[in-house]
């Protein structure tokens, strides 16, 4: 009988355990795609001065802000928000993985990521453009590249894309990254870097860079930067209906001016959810 009692007590213990387990699991679940969860995992760039940006005193950039608003529609405060490094090869795959629950990251919408993804937005209308020295004034159309040493990181398509359709005699140069395209425009080294607006913005609105650098408002091409979901996720939706939100409170324009103002970037108005330019 002693046995019994020991036996009996002991599986009350551990069924009150199990209970205890069981109720606190849902609080420690991570997040979901209905939002309210412990934390929610977002993909964004972490070497894009204005775009996304990790630094010692935590993340800044627009795409930062914009998915910050985002996370708080959904139910998540900042201190809920895992920052996952989404480098442009990587962004479909993490995605499909489900190792983020969205991106953004200066992350285009086009027909063959549409394919594998499903995207929010956009939530912004940038283009290529050039970033020149604040002093030089011969660059006003894309023809006037012809010549000209254009710089741009290397395995990028841009400077190509300028090359091929709009300046055939462009002398293209390819730097490791974007920071050592600015060191060479600065010393004369090359007369152009090329790359979407917004980046170079980015780039331009830092502190040491203040003031030497103008944006060319060529307008080459259009990129439109959508947020990017698992394909099916119902996310797509409440996260337009949160961009909708962040434009009609003014967080929007609000975001672009703290990102961007320092380079003085003639952005476009905040696009319509769904409307994509070619």
């Amino acid at each position: 009988m002693k046995l019994l009692k020991v036996t009996a007590a002991s599986a009350a213990v551990l069924a009150l355990a199990v209970t205890a387990t069981a109720c606190g699991s849902s609080d420690d679940k991570d997040s979901g795609s209905s939002g309210g969860g412990k934390t929610i995992n977002i993909g964004i760039k972490f070497d894009q001065p204005g775009i996304g940006q990790k630094t010692p005193q935590g993340y800044s950039g627009f795409d930062v802000d914009v998915a910050t608003y985002v996370a708080k529609k959904l139910g998540y405060d900042k201190d809920q928000i895992q920052w996952k490094e989404a480098k442009s090869a990587d962004r479909e795959t993490m995605l499909q993985r489900g190792d983020v629950d969205f991106i953004a990251a200066s992350y285009s919408i086009t027909p063959e990521r549409q394919q594998k993804v499903d995207f929010a937005g956009p939530y912004l209308l940038a283009h290529q453009d050039v970033l020149i020295r604040a002093d030089d004034n011969s660059i006003k159309a894309p023809s006037d590249l012809n010549n000209k040493k254009l710089c741009s990181v290397t395995g990028s398509t841009s400077a190509q894309n300028v090359h091929d359709k709009l300046a055939p005699k462009a002398d293209l140069q390819q730097y490791p990254t974007y920071s050592a395209c600015l060191g060479g425009l600065q010393n004369k080294a090359v007369d152009a870097l090329t790359t979407d607006d917004s980046i170079l913005a980015g780039y331009a609105s830092q502190s040491q860079f203040k003031g030497k650098f103008k944006l060319g408002g060529l307008k080459m091409t259009n990129e439109n930067y959508g947020i990017g979901v698992k394909k099916g996720s119902d996310l797509k939706g409440k996260i337009n209906k949160a961009l909708e939100d962040m434009v009609a409170d003014g967080s929007w324009d609000k975001a672009v001016k703290a990102n961007f103002g320092p380079a003085n970037y003639q952005n476009e108005p905040a696009p319509k959810i769904g409307d994509i330019k070619s």
